[in-house]
C-alpha cells in the first residue's frame, strides 16, 4: 500500500462519490480514496464513504449548496494546487459524477495548466440514479428516444436553458438545481407548447435515507412542490417515461419521506 501511494502521490483524482448510497461508490473511486494524503469532501457527499480514506488522511470540507455559505471555487482550485505540489495524493471528492454539472472541466483545466497529473473517475450522476430509484427509465421505446440532461439556471442570464426550444423536443428532461427556479421552468415550457399533462417526478436526496420523491404534472408542478415540501437536492424528471413511476409507486403515497420509511420499517419488523 505504502509503495502505491508513492506511485501516486503529486496527482490529483477528480472522483465521483455517487448519488448518495454508498454501496453505489465505484470500486475505483474506492481505492482513489484509499490511497489519499488529502481528501476535499463537497457537501453532497455522503460521509460514510470517507471509510474507505486512510486515518491518516487530511479531510477538508468544501461544501458548496445554493442558499448557504459556499466555499469559492477559487480556494478550491489553489488548495488542490498547493497541496499537489506539496507532494500528495489528493482526492477532490464531488457528489455525483464530476463531469456532469460539478465545475470537473473547469479543475481539470487549471491543475493542468500548472502541471499537474488528473485523473477523473466518473460516479454515477444523480440525473440517472435518481428516476431509477422509482421506476422511471429516461429512455423507452414507446415514449421516449432520448433524454437530456439540463442545469435549472446558467452561469448567467444569457446562458440560461432555451425552454421554449427543449419544450418541442419529445425527450425526457433531466433537470438538475431546478427547484428554486420551478415555477418560471414550468411557465416557460408551457408557453413553448409542452402540454400540461405530460407527468413530472421530483426526486430529493435519491437513494439517500431521506429520499423523497413527488409525481405529478407540469401544470400542477408548483402548486404540488410547494405542498410537498421538498426541496434541494432534487432532481425534476419531465416526460411521458414518468408514467413507469405511476405503475410502480403508489398514487395516494406521493411523498415517501423519512417519517413514512421509519413507520413502514416498524410494521415490518413488528
Amino acid at each position: 500500500m505504502e509503495q502505491q501511494k508513492q506511485q501516486q502521490a503529486a496527482k490529483v483524482y477528480l472522483v465521483g462519490a455517487g448519488p448518495g448510497d454508498p454501496d453505489l461508490l465505484t470500486i475505483k473511486a474506492v481505492k482513489a480514496i484509499g490511497c489519499a494524503d488529502v481528501i476535499l469532501i463537497d457537501d453532497l457527499v455522503n460521509p460514510e464513504v470517507l471509510q474507505y480514506a486512510p486515518a491518516t488522511a487530511r479531510i477538508v470540507n468544501v461544501g458548496k449548496r445554493g442558499g448557504c455559505q459556499q466555499t469559492p471555487q477559487e480556494f478550491i482550485e489553489r488548495l488542490m494546487l498547493s497541496e499537489a505540489q506539496a507532494g500528495h495524493c489528493v482526492v477532490r471528492l464531488k457528489g455525483g459524477d464530476p463531469f456532469i454539472f460539478g465545475r470537473g472541466g473547469e479543475e481539470r483545466d487549471h491543475l493542468q495548466a500548472a502541471g499537474i497529473a488528473v485523473e477523473v473517475i466518473n460516479g454515477i450522476s444523480s440525473g440517472l440514479a435518481a428516476p431509477a430509484s422509482i421506476g422511471v427509465p429516461l429512455t423507452h421505446r414507446d415514449w421516449s428516444q432520448g433524454a437530456i440532461f439540463i442545469t435549472g439556471h446558467g452561469k448567467n442570464a444569457e446562458s440560461n436553458p432555451d425552454w421554449a426550444t427543449l419544450a418541442k423536443l419529445n425527450l425526457t428532461l433531466v433537470i438538475y438545481m431546478g427547484i428554486a427556479r420551478c415555477a418560471e421552468i414550468q411557465s416557460a415550457l408551457l408557453a413553448g407548447g409542452k402540454s400540461g399533462e405530460t407527468p413530472v417526478a421530483v426526486i430529493q436526496s435519491a437513494t439517500g435515507m431521506a429520499q423523497a420523491q413527488l409525481i405529478t404534472t407540469l401544470s400542477a408542478l408548483p402548486q404540488a412542490l410547494a405542498e410537498s415540501g421538498i426541496g434541494s437536492p432534487a432532481i425534476i424528471v419531465i416526460g411521458d417515461v414518468v408514467h413507469c413511476a405511476s405503475q410502480a409507486t403508489p398514487a395516494a403515497i406521493p411523498v415517501f419521506t423519512q417519517t413514512l420509511r421509519e413507520t413502514v420499517l416498524a410494521q415490518l419488523t413488528a
